[in-house]
């Protein structure tokens, strides 16, 4: 039996230590790979080079955060390839109009602004304190979340913001998924809620819904037995 091809996309200022527990875990299961695009201004482009790189043939496919979102991009222009589809920590809902949209604009580019005056790290070490558990403020595992974002520059970092900034509605795109499909978010994430987890579930069919507790955004760094237990689960899960 041939091993399942699974692409692993990081998310905002993360690399290959983002999935790296995953990657050992499922490593008997799958061919684990985890594209890299963190120069590239949107989310489009970041889901074409996905596409660029990937072996040829079906895949499965799990994008944590903003590789969330580059995933359901990915699902947009090659729907027939994705064979399975995990979402962890995202959303799928445009920039919002009016006063949420500006606010969030405005905390992004404070973030970048810190980082071109004090460096990523620094910025990182603000940003990073409301994207974990508050368990984990200060532990290993939150230095390894500084050190991958310090392996960032801030024009990266200005770049997958613009994308952040600009990402389209993929809404539309989640009533027509018909492949098994994982929703897994952290109890405690702040930024991509559970509740926009259960939404995302409401509009796909069959879809399974996983919350992690005790974990943050963060929750593959945060929580990796059972994030891999997850995905591990989905890998197994039939086809409709």
């Amino acid at each position: 039996m041939t091993t399942p091809v699974l692409l692993l996309l990081p998310g905002l200022l993360c690399d290959e230590t983002n999935w790296a527990s995953q990657r050992a875990d499922l490593a008997g299961l799958a061919d684990c790979r985890v594209p890299v695009y963190r120069d590239l201004v949107s989310l489009g482009a970041m889901a074409d080079q996905v596409l660029a790189a990937a072996p040829p043939g079906p895949f499965a496919l799990a994008g944590h955060s903003m590789g969330g979102r580059v995933a359901l991009e990915v699902l947009r222009r090659a729907p027939e390839r994705v064979e399975r589809l995990a979402l962890l920590d995202t959303g799928c809902q445009p920039l919002a109009a009016g006063e949420a949209g500006e606010k969030e604009r405005a905390g992004r580019h404070e973030l970048l602004a810190l980082a071109r005056s004090d460096g990523m790290r620094a910025m990182g070490a603000q940003w990073a304190r409301g994207m974990v558990h508050p368990s984990r403020v200060g532990t290993p595992v939150f230095e390894a979340i500084l050190d991958m974002i310090e392996r960032n520059t801030a024009e990266q970092f200005a770049s997958q913001i613009n994308a952040l900034l600009t990402r389209p509605d993929a809404s539309t795109l989640l009533p027509g998924i018909r492949c098994p499909t994982l929703l897994l978010c952290g109890s405690d994430d702040l930024w991509s809620p559970p509740a926009r987890h259960e939404e995302m579930q409401r509009a796909i069919t069959g879809a399974r819904l996983e919350i992690i507790e005790q974990s943050g955004h963060m929750v593959t760094l945060e929580q990796p037995q059972a994030v891999s237990g997850a995905l591990a689960a989905w890998l197994a899960m039939p086809h409709g």
